[in-house]
């Protein structure tokens, strides 16, 4: 039998599975392109351009300017923007996140490990990593294991799109063979935001910096989304898993 999934690149998989705080999806990610292949890639790419909404979206490859914390003092109570603001700041998040992936990920592509990233998924990845927090915003899922795992699953609803799904992979590989006690809690917050992602209209690509003085509840609504966000994602109470517990 032929081998599809590359070896070399199933140990790294199982490094992330064992510890995905130590090495994280984000490298993952990075580190699966030399190895991708060609048909899985192929579709991934179908998946985007052949949607009605994302497709046209994507092609646009339309980036933000950076957002500065300090730049959305001025947006009143009640709007995206003020939502967005106090997230960030209640979380402690670097507003400067998706700048420093840009960095990491032009170094990974300096180093010729990403020269099979088709430029339509590249383009998905980054635009992703400045959207990441307002989604967080938009949906209701908090910055917790759980709520941002809640988010990949709810992402990978809308977009067949690698990232989430190893996300999700790595997660469930290490509740299954590492750590019992993640099970229930894992599955309640994919199966909450897969329900979610599929049911609301796609958030994918749009420029929600663009809406920051719009209303929150407008645009939730808009989008298909619960207008109080999503109700808090179960945590375990009595058994810790122990990467959380760590």
């Amino acid at each position: 039998m032929t081998a599809v999934i590359d070896r070399s690149f199933g140990e790294k998989f199982l490094t992330s599975a064992d510890d995905f705080y130590g090495y994280g999806v984000h490298l993952l990610f990075n580190d699966w392109w030399e190895q991708a292949p060609a048909d899985a890639i192929r579709k991934y790419v179908e998946a985007i351009e052949g949607h009605p909404e994302q497709g046209p979206l994507a092609a646009e490859g339309w980036y933000a300017e950076p957002l500065a914390l300090s730049s959305l003092q001025r947006h009143a109570e009640g709007t995206l923007g003020h939502a967005y603001l106090r997230f960030m700041t209640e979380n402690d998040l670097m507003d400067r996140l998706a700048i420093g992936y840009r960095e990491l990920h032009e170094s990974f592509e300096a180093q010729g490990r990403l020269d099979r990233l088709p430029p339509l998924l590249k383009y998905k990845v980054l635009r992703g990593y400045q959207t990441h927090d307002l989604h967080h915003v938009l949906t209701g899922f908090p910055a917790t294991p759980f709520g941002e795992l809640g988010l990949q699953a709810f992402q990978l609803a809308q977009t067949a799109f690698p990232y989430a799904a190893m996300w999700i992979s790595v997660v469930t590989t290490h509740m299954t063979f590492v750590d019992p006690y993640m099970i229930v809690p894992a599955m309640d917050a994919i199966t909450q935001g897969w329900t979610y992602g599929r049911r609301a209209r796609s958030i994918q690509f749009v420029r929600f910096e663009e809406m920051l003085d719009r209303p929150l509840a407008d645009v939730r609504r808009e989008y298909g989304l619960d207008e109080d966000g999503i109700d808090a994602i179960t945590t375990p109470t009595i058994r810790t898993p122990g990467l959380l517990a760590a």
